[in-house]
């Protein structure tokens, strides 16, 4: 992995961490309901990458959408969000990150790609740090909540897939973004009756949207053209660590033991697979997803 593959990685994954924040605090304050959150970050994150490709749209033709990647973006942002309307955040993160596991090194196997002994310990061991650190208070999880979590996961899984095999990161996500708007907007619209929207929750959504999400998802298409299907899929197994580390920074959370024991094991884990070689890897376009 090179420097800059290596520096946008960290960017994306810092980026992901932050949404999870802004949602933590957006939703669980009851600042704004689920619906209007993902509305507005959808919005957002559409109209600031608009702003930046639309002097490029009008030197020339815009490129055509891909409407897998839009429908898997709208998807994710839908099942996301009204699964945390049932479920907890730490099985929530379970169910999620380990179904983008399971699609991603499923298709990366499928399209070759191979991990060593090492590499798949370095992966048990950055799974179990994430079991770990979200364990506390974990319960059977709502049926119909966990189904949408694991379909978030799916739609993620692939979307980031699809996402390796775009020319123009910047082009390509704000075409994801503005495809998804009418898609997300329409799933919003049968709870309009319910929405709550506070000032605070309006502009913690915005700033979701346009940064973290937009310009993340940005950064991660950019990262994913350096990155195989299984260490992109390895690697956001460090969001929930960031995340919570984050919450000790900027939320006042304690850092407990537990943190910092699931924190070196999850990230300890990451660094192992990271510093495996592929034992052999075929470029995805050939297993389907170019």
């Amino acid at each position: 992995m090179t420097a800059r593959i290596a520096a946008l990685t960290f960017i994306a994954m810092a980026a992901f961490a932050a949404n999870t924040l802004l949602a933590r605090r957006a939703l669980g304050a009851d600042l704004i309901d689920a619906a209007a959150f993902m509305s507005l970050r959808t919005l957002f994150g559409a109209a600031a990458l608009l702003l930046i490709v639309l002097p490029k749209w009008r030197r020339r033709a815009r490129s055509a959408a891909d409407w897998r990647s839009a429908a898997m973006l709208a998807l994710y942002m839908i099942a996301f969000s009204f699964a945390y309307r049932s479920v907890g955040a730490g099985i929530g993160a379970v169910i999620f990150f380990g179904v983008v596991q399971l699609t991603m090194i499923a298709a990366a196997l499928a399209g070759g790609e191979r991990f060593s002994i090492v590499g798949w310990s370095g992966l048990l061991m950055a799974g179990a740090g994430l079991v770990y650190l979200v364990s506390p208070g974990l319960t059977a999880p709502d049926p119909a909540g966990a189904a949408l979590m694991g379909l978030a996961g799916v739609a993620w899984g692939f979307y980031s897939l699809l996402g390796r095999g775009g020319a123009d990161p910047v082009e390509g996500t704000a075409n994801n973004f503005l495809c998804a708007v009418p898609l997300v907007v329409a799933a919003a619209l049968p709870f309009i009756d319910d929405m709550r929207i506070t000032a605070a929750g309006f502009g913690l959504a915005a700033l979701s949207g346009a940064i973290t999400s937009g310009f993340g998802y940005v950064v991660w298409y950019a990262a994913l053209k350096g990155l195989s299907a299984g260490r992109a899929a390895t690697v956001q197994l460090s969001v929930p660590v960031l995340s919570a580390l984050g919450g000790v920074v900027w939320l006042s959370e304690a850092l407990t033991p537990r943190l910092l024991i699931a924190g070196v094991a999850t990230l300890g884990g990451i660094g192992i697979v990271l510093a495996q070689r592929t034992i052999r890897s075929v470029p995805l376009a050939r297993a389907g997803y170019e």
